[in-house]
């Protein structure tokens, strides 16, 4: 059935002419709209999905956090043009752009993390469906929740330098 035909009834032949409000078919004689079923969760389904993708960008680096930690490399550098202590440049150069891409990915992370918990407790609050969310739908947002919760983690402990320090610049050997 094409979009501009009107529907009819199952297993009667198509009215030789229009059809109209008074052409005595009843609702219940229509045929259902296959599209209906496939609507159902359309959405949730695709916001679970840039949830789950959003996790793995977190946990894989995006090139918007590339572009940020290079950013920050040429600020150093541009800072310590004049000269500046080993610490110095240690912080400048590379803590600066070790901070901005574990900053960068903790937003797509949190963001993964937000999208899911949406999508989780979305039939919760909206109006009530005659049929529950797919399961395939909270599975998909479940696992993007725990990809951003783990991706949040990952960032804060490289922004807070728990898991690497910076290198420290020692005593020359000689001195």
């Amino acid at each position: 059935m094409q979009p501009h035909e009107p529907r009819r009834a199952v297993g009667r032949p198509a009215p030789a002419g229009p059809a109209g409000p008074h052409d005595g078919i009843a609702d219940e004689d229509l045929e259902p709209d296959p599209f209906e079923a496939a609507r159902h969760g359309v959405g949730a389904g695709a916001a679970a999905v840039v949830s789950a993708a959003l996790g793995v960008v977190a946990l894989t680096g995006a090139w918007t956090g590339r572009v940020a930690a290079e950013r920050e490399t040429l600020i150093g550098q541009i800072k310590l043009s004049g000269g500046g202590s080993a610490a110095q440049q240690i912080s400048e150069i590379y803590g600066d752009a070790w901070h901005s891409t574990a900053l960068v990915n903790g937003v797509f992370a949190l963001l993964a993390l937000l999208v899911g918990v949406v999508v989780l407790v979305r039939p919760a609050f909206g109006a009530p469906a005659g049929r529950p969310q797919p399961a395939w739908v909270r599975a998909v947002a479940l696992a993007g929740v725990a990809l951003g919760v783990l991706g949040v983690l990952i960032s804060a402990g490289m922004y807070l330098d728990l898991f690497v320090s910076l290198p420290s610049a020692g005593t020359p050997a000689g001195g």
